[in-house]
């Protein structure tokens, strides 16, 4: 494992990466923690107000993302202020997230199903810069192997490729389909081959004068979230924390 992570981290720099991930996971972990304990009114901790106005934490997370990010620039070569910098950079963009929903709807929609987007946003990036470190990309490594050359041009070409089959099925509306088809081959070849969600940018498109695709599309989206709303609300809960909504009908009006 050391060695891997010399040659594969450390070697090619991206250590600072490591942090500002590692940093950007607990961050979010902790705030879901923390936020949960003050809707309950368990722990010590409590909703920051200023003058009857409450300070949501994107806005602290949203200085520490502006001085992470500069400062990192800034740092240079120097290792000990890039690493620092990308602690600052991942505990920024961990509050940041956590509250994407907000400002996508310019709303305090956190404790609602709205409220989710935020956790498919930070399932998201935590994928997309998870895919940068798992030592597949030879820039940086040095003496590497023709073997291993051709072993990372391979995974490197996969990934590209299903990157792109990715943004396709993205714009079916399968957002959980084209996350995981950035890892698994061909996953977003059958998530392309299939009908489109109502909605999404391809049914505009494509569906606007095809009654029986439009109406294969609704079909299958009934159920799709037949068969899956309570596997994705049980995970939801587990991570973000029940809703309004359902803490309303599990115990009534409170």
């Amino acid at each position: 494992m050391g060695q891997w992570l010399q040659r594969n981290i450390v070697e090619p720099g991206k250590l600072p990466l490591l942090l500002a991930l590692t940093a950007f996971v607990l961050t979010f972990l902790i705030t879901r923690v923390i936020t949960r304990l003050i809707r309950a009114g368990k722990g010590p901790f409590g909703n920051i107000s200023s003058g009857g106005l409450h300070i949501h934490h994107v806005v602290p997370g949203v200085v520490l993302t502006v001085a992470g990010g500069f400062g990192a620039v800034g740092s240079g070569q120097r290792p000990v202020g890039a690493a620092v910098f990308a602690v600052v950079f991942g505990i920024g963009t961990g509050l940041v997230l956590d509250e994407f929903a907000l400002i996508l709807h310019l709303d305090d929609v956190y404790w609602s199903e709205e409220g989710r987007k935020s956790l498919e946003a930070v399932v998201l990036t935590a994928a997309l810069v998870g895919l940068l470190l798992v030592g597949a990309s030879p820039f940086g490594v040095n003496d590497l192997s023709d073997d291993e050359l051709q072993d990372r041009g391979t995974v490197i070409s996969t990934i590209v490729v299903n990157f792109l089959f990715s943004l396709a099925v993205l714009t079916k509306g399968k957002f959980w389909t084209a996350v995981f088809s950035v890892f698994v081959p061909l996953l977003g070849l059958i998530g392309l081959m299939r009908v489109a969600r109502p909605g999404s940018p391809w049914a505009r498109r494509f569906y606007r004068r095809r009654p029986k695709a439009r109406a294969r599309a609704i079909l299958r989206a009934y159920r799709h979230e037949r068969r899956w709303l309570r596997p994705r609300r049980i995970v939801g809960d587990w991570l973000g924390g029940k809703t309004d909504e359902e803490l309303t009908a599990s115990t009534g009006p409170r």
